[in-house]
């Protein structure tokens, strides 16, 4: 009994030990999956997060892009010392065309480096759901 109880306390700790924090980009994804989107308009979305992906790990940086159409033309990132840069690589989705929005992130986009990156339109989520106040019931019931 004692040794059950000791192998699956051994077992639950090295679970949690292993247990992963989520990417910045999984985060996002499941709060655009739970609360939505507000509809991407065609203009120049000067915050947005950059999500680059890089052995099956991902970072965040902060970048702005133009949206024409409902697809990514343009991609801007931002440096340390808060100057932007035109991301001057050719991109494109699997198919070989312009990266499109859904639900507020857009498709996997590829460069001809290999670089695989997402953008996230951070202002377009929906804020979260009210939920109701609850009450404490007086005590003299």
């Amino acid at each position: 009994m004692k040794k059950t109880l000791l192998a699956l306390f051994a077992f639950f700790l090295t679970t949690a030990v292993f247990a992963q924090e989520p990417t910045c980009f999984e985060r996002l994804e499941k709060a655009f999956e739970k609360r939505g989107s507000y509809t991407v308009a065609d203009d120049m979305h000067r915050n947005v997060i950059i999500s680059f992906f890089e052995d099956g790990d991902s970072f965040c940086v902060k970048g702005k892009a133009r949206v024409e159409n409902g697809v990514v033309v343009a991609i801007f990132v931002f440096y340390e010392d808060a100057t932007s840069e035109l991301f001057d690589k050719k991109f494109y989705n699997k198919t070989k065309k312009e990266p499109v929005i859904t639900n507020g992130i857009s498709e996997m986009i590829y460069t001809a480096d290999g670089e695989q990156l997402r953008i996230v339109f951070i202002d377009k989520l929906k804020p979260k759901s009210k939920r109701y106040q609850a009450v404490e019931l007086p005590s003299d019931l």
